[in-house]
């Protein structure tokens, strides 16, 4: 028996606390918040992607090692049906490129091989060059490009403006006789960096030889023309396209506990070029994404539907992991309530950009209006809007045939100025940034994935 003089202190000691509020629990933001900082595993990953593999480009054994990597990260972090599904790519070697101007003054110039080209004849060509400032300007000069060299030297005007030059000129060109095509780089700023980038050919004409100069060298070519200056070059570019090449798209899941067959999907890409570390484009969104399958896992939040991750190949060089993704999961496309990636780089997120390319404009208002009504508090805490915009590369070929993407969309302001250049490397990432990526975007995942919102 508990003596009169120990038992009155105790039972007033268990009043006070049966009284005390219990503690609320955190919010998932912040703890999802809380947990991206305190690791900051994102920045551990891509620190591991960019100096230990490298640049990743299809078909190359570095690439073979970063989809390894992926899989073993993923397994460790305990994710559910970690697997690759398997896709063949395209396999393009660079090989060695120079050029060199012989007239009317010697200069070595950079450049970068644009991806898909074919290379020159042994030992490379001489011709004179003709400077350009659009296809309606050569149009013009007809034949007179006949046996030279053509450089389109358009200004950076935004991206989607500007890169028809990279992907057409080399045809456009050929159509006209030119021996060669050089494109200024697709970006607006340059130290002396040269932009690579995918190139496509019209099978109608002749495959000439294509490369990417830098902005300071396009501008010299332009002023040595505008004095009426002979412009003479020796161009070499080693680059051929090999068979291709058994790549994969790496697939992990955090199952839901209600409806695991309805699928929110969440990527980025996991191929880059050839050039720099490939931080931003797209070991960035590679890593927010598992980073944020992780942060879910960790903090056992399971959602009622599946959030399922698809880390893709061979999007820099064509697609072939988004489109072999389309053909071998097109009896879930009704499951998936919305397909998103993440490919503009590390900075912070700015909004979350909903594509319903087949449904109506009031449709889509509708759509946004309903993702702003159900997660719209859920995510105030990050400070991104919802928006109608576009949503990727990769998951295209789906939302094309209906399945809703999202776009990701940072804030990107040095993104181009880098993208695609021996610039891309990881020191210009900050932890912090790609730690509030993850968290929003795992925040986003399971707020969908725990609701019963679907779009047109």
């Amino acid at each position: 028996m508990i003596p009169r003089r120990l038992l009155l202190p105790l039972l007033a000691t268990l009043s006070l606390a049966a009284q005390a509020p219990t503690e609320a629990p955190r919010p998932v933001a912040e703890r999802l918040e809380a947990e991206a900082f305190r690791t900051h595993g994102a920045y551990s990953d891509l620190a591991w992607l960019c100096d230990r593999i490298g640049h990743r480009l299809s078909g190359s054994p570095q690439l073979d090692q970063a989809i390894t990597w992926a899989q073993g990260r993923l397994r460790a972090a305990g994710l559910a049906n970690v697997h690759t599904e398997p896709v063949l790519v395209p396999h393009w070697v660079r090989g060695r490129e120079s050029a060199q101007l012989l007239l009317p003054a010697p200069h070595r110039l950079n450049l970068l091989g644009l991806g898909g080209s074919v290379g020159t004849p042994a030992g490379g060509l001489t011709a004179d060059v003709v400077v350009v400032g659009s296809f309606e300007e050569m149009e013009k000069l007809g034949g007179a490009v006949q046996g030279k060299i053509v450089l389109f030297d358009v200004p950076y005007q935004g991206y989607g403006r500007t890169v028809v030059y990279r992907h057409a000129g080399a045809s456009r060109a050929a159509k006209y006789g030119a021996v060669a095509a050089l494109v200024r780089s697709v970006g607006p700023v340059s130290l002396d960096t040269p932009h690579t980038g995918v190139m496509d050919y019209d099978p109608a004409l002749p495959k000439i030889p294509t490369a990417a100069v830098t902005i300071e060298d396009a501008t010299l070519m332009r002023r040595m023309q505008q004095r009426g200056e002979r412009i003479r070059m020796q161009l070499e570019l080693g680059a051929e396209t090999l068979p291709d090449a058994p790549s994969a798209n790496v697939v992990a899941e955090l199952r839901g506990s209600e409806k695991p067959d309805e699928i929110v999907l969440i990527s980025g890409h996991l191929d880059s070029w050839d050039v720099g570390q490939g931080a931003q484009d797209d070991g960035a969104g590679t890593v927010i994404a598992m980073e944020a399958m992780r942060l879910l896992q960790s903090l056992g939040l399971q959602p009622r539907r599946t959030v399922r991750l698809v880390l893709w190949t061979n999007e820099e060089n064509g697609l072939r992991g988004g489109l072999a993704y389309r053909e071998a999961h097109r009896a879930e496309f009704r499951k998936i309530v919305a397909a998103l990636e993440t490919d503009s780089g590390s900075e912070r997120v700015k909004s979350f950009d909903l594509d319903l390319p087949k449904a109506s404009a009031e449709a889509r208002a509708s759509a946004l209006a309903s993702l702003n009504t159900a997660l719209g508090t859920t995510m105030a805490p990050f400070g991104v809007a919802f928006r109608l915009g576009g949503s990727g590369a990769d998951v295209g070929p789906m939302v094309r045939e209906g399945v809703p993407g999202i776009g990701m969309e940072h804030a990107a302001t040095h993104y181009f100025d880098i993208h695609h250049t021996q610039a891309d490397t990881f020191d210009k990432v900050d932890r912090d940034d790609l730690a509030f990526n993850a968290a929003a975007l795992a925040n986003f995942a399971y707020a969908l994935a725990q609701s019963d919102l679907r779009f047109p």
